[in-house]
């Protein structure tokens, strides 16, 4: 394959990748968010010991931008951050009642949206599109030129 070929499909890749982010900002524009405040939302409403460094590690969104987004929804009444047991200096998010039903009604509909384009893709599509994006991500992190 030439190289002419190889950026023909590194741009069609890049217009998919792009359309694919446009594609979740406009749904959390749709519901009054941006695209982090949904994945912050997200990430909360997926519990587990919800941290402010676990946020920004899972969704891979600055530590700033994280804080901000939480404290728009602590402004809101839709947070709350209590002491981590064992450790005081983490706190764990959690939802006020009205955070909750904020989120249950936001997540449980953007669930159903993903959950409608896998099954329309199908398992073997599914699995096959993630392992070729994880080999695309490992492959660019490790086999560019090194500066």
């Amino acid at each position: 394959m030439d190289e002419r070929m190889m950026m023909e499909l590194l741009d069609r890749y890049y217009t998919v990748w792009q359309e694919y982010n446009y594609v979740y900002e406009e749904w959390a524009k749709a519901h009054g968010l941006s695209v982090n405040a949904l994945l912050v939302l997200s990430a909360i409403h997926e519990g587990r010991d919800c941290t402010q460094k676990k946020i920004s590690q899972r969704w891979m969104i600055p530590k700033q931008t994280t804080n901000m987004v939480l404290k728009d929804f602590e402004r809101k009444g839709y947070v709350e951050m209590l002491p981590m047991q064992g450790d005081k200096r983490n706190k764990v998010i959690c939802f006020t009642p009205e955070g909750k039903e904020y989120a249950d009604a936001i997540i449980s509909r953007l669930r159903e949206v993903e959950l409608f384009a896998v099954v329309e893709m199908g398992p073997e599509r599914m699995e096959q599109l993630t392992r070729n994006m994880a080999l695309f991500a490992e492959l660019f992190r490790t086999g560019g030129p090194q500066e």
